[in-house]
């Protein structure tokens, strides 16, 4: 085996490794981004949940000239 085809196997090797890498980072930060939004979600639903009961029609008419 001459030493330019091993040369070559070697670079081959670390440039599969390298992108390896960096699409199991990008796995983990698309799992960071749905964990995020469903955070958010479930956010908004639990402060949404004490205006179940409020009046139809209550903040409608708000004045903000003052």
């Amino acid at each position: 085996m001459d030493t330019t085809s091993l040369i070559s196997a070697l670079i081959g090797s670390q440039t599969g490794m390298l992108q390896l890498a960096v699409a199991a980072r990008f796995a983990r930060m698309n799992q960071d981004s749905a964990s995020s939004v469903v955070k958010l979600i479930d956010a908004a639903q639990q402060n949404f949940a004490p205006l179940a009961n409020v009046a139809a029609g209550l903040g409608t008419n708000l004045d903000v000239s003052a």
